[in-house]
C-alpha cells in the first residue's frame, strides 16, 4: 500500500513538472544586464473585438517595451500563457505607477488607458494572445507573437572542389 502512494506521488510530480514550460529563472540578471538605451518600442490598439496590429514578432535578448493601448469602449485583456514565461520582465507601468514581478498572467487594460510592459524575450517560438472578456476572443480577439532566436544558424561552410590537372 505504501509503495502505491509512492508511486503515486511521484506520478503526479512529474505530472506536474511537465505541465508547463517554467517561467524565465534568470529574469533579474538579463534585465540588469540589458541596454534599455537600445529598447524598441511596439504599440498595439485594442478595440472592440481586435488587436492591431494583431501579429508582432520580437527579436531574443533585446530589450522592448510594448505599449497597450485600449481605445476601445470595453475593458480588454491581454493574455498570453506562453509568452509571459518566455520573456525576462523587467516591470508593468501606467500613468499611475509601475508594478515590478517576477512574471505576468494577464494584464487588464480599461477604456482610455494604457499599460507598458518592459521585457526581453527569451525563448522563441510562437505564441498566441487574447482578450479574455466574454464574446471577445469568439468574436477574433486574438492574436500571434513571434519570438526570433538572436543568433542566426551557422552557415555552412562552402563546398570545396579542387581543379582536376590535365
Amino acid at each position: 500500500m505504501m509503495k502505491r502512494a509512492y508511486i503515486l506521488i511521484i506520478a503526479s510530480l512529474l505530472i506536474a513538472g511537465c505541465a508547463g514550460v517554467e517561467y524565465v529563472k534568470d529574469a533579474p540578471e538579463r534585465v540588469k544586464a540589458a541596454d534599455w538605451a537600445k529598447m524598441q518600442i511596439i504599440s498595439i490598439s485594442m478595440t472592440e473585438h481586435k488587436f492591431t496590429p494583431s501579429e508582432l514578432v520580437f527579436k531574443a535578448d533585446m530589450p522592448y517595451k510594448l505599449v497597450l493601448k485600449n481605445e476601445g469602449r470595453d475593458m480588454h485583456y491581454f493574455v498570453s500563457e506562453g509568452f509571459f514565461r518566455a520573456i525576462a520582465l523587467r516591470k508593468v507601468q501606467s500613468i499611475s505607477g509601475e508594478v515590478k514581478a517576477p512574471y505576468l498572467t494577464a494584464v487588464e487594460v480599461y477604456p482610455g488607458h494604457i499599460i507598458e510592459l518592459y521585457f526581453i524575450p527569451v525563448r522563441g517560438g510562437n505564441y498566441e494572445f487574447i482578450c479574455t472578456i466574454a464574446g471577445h476572443l469568439e468574436n477574433g480577439m486574438k492574436g500571434n507573437i513571434r519570438i526570433e532566436n538572436s543568433k542566426p544558424a551557422s552557415p555552412s561552410p562552402a563546398p570545396s572542389y579542387s581543379t582536376p590537372s590535365y
